[in-house]
């Protein structure tokens, strides 16, 4: 089986694919695909019809990712499944505790561990802030936290992301929470989505 898997959660992915002993080749397409959504379904689309000659299945490690439901019906039109959820924080936090984070306060800018990983790269540089830092304010004013919600179990790889964590929401002038989710909900939503066709 073939999964076709956003970048920012490919390496999560191919990690319990390992952890488990499922049968799946983690296929990534580029995690700065999520700076313009509106590509998702097309890219997905076209490694979906690539790898179908070669795999007796094919599924999709992305939730809706700001498509709106276009991926929602490329994957109708092609016949396969995806992960379930709005996005990628649905995923490793659950729907329930994300409402709760953006409800209680609307202002959270949410982090993964891929994020804090690349902020600098996907956030900083992508959007011009390394360049025109001025621009912090027109991309961030309406933003009052960040949360990191922390997948990794092993202390010395939490000890160097909360370094990195820290910095990022130092650059864009926010304060920091941190919290556990651990990697089990994308365990879950991946078992699932395997067994769908089982």
């Amino acid at each position: 089986m073939a999964l076709v898997a956003c970048g920012a959660i490919a390496q999560p992915a191919a990690d319990a694919v390992a952890r488990h002993g499922w049968a799946v080749d983690v296929h990534p397409l580029p995690p700065l695909l999520h700076n313009r959504p509106e590509r998702i379904a097309g890219e997905v689309e076209r490694m979906v019809g690539e790898l179908r000659s070669r795999y007796d299945r094919v599924a999709v490690g992305y939730a809706d990712c700001g498509t709106y439901g276009a991926l929602d019906a490329v994957c109708d039109r092609l016949g396969v499944e995806r992960l379930p959820g709005l996005h990628c924080y649905d995923l490793f936090a659950g729907p329930p505790t994300v409402e709760s984070l953006t409800t209680d306060e609307p202002g959270t800018y949410l982090l993964t561990d891929f994020l804090v990983r690349s902020f600098s790269r996907t956030v900083i540089h992508e959007l011009g802030l390394d360049r025109h830092p001025e621009l912090r304010d027109d991309y961030f004013r309406h933003y009052t936290r960040v949360v990191w919600l922390v997948q990794t179990s092993d202390p010395a790889e939490q000890a160097e992301l909360r370094t990195l964590a820290h910095e990022a929401a130092e650059r864009i002038g926010l304060p920091l929470e941190v919290r556990h989710t651990g990697a089990g909900g994308l365990d879950r939503a991946l078992a699932d989505l395997l067994a769908e066709r089982a």
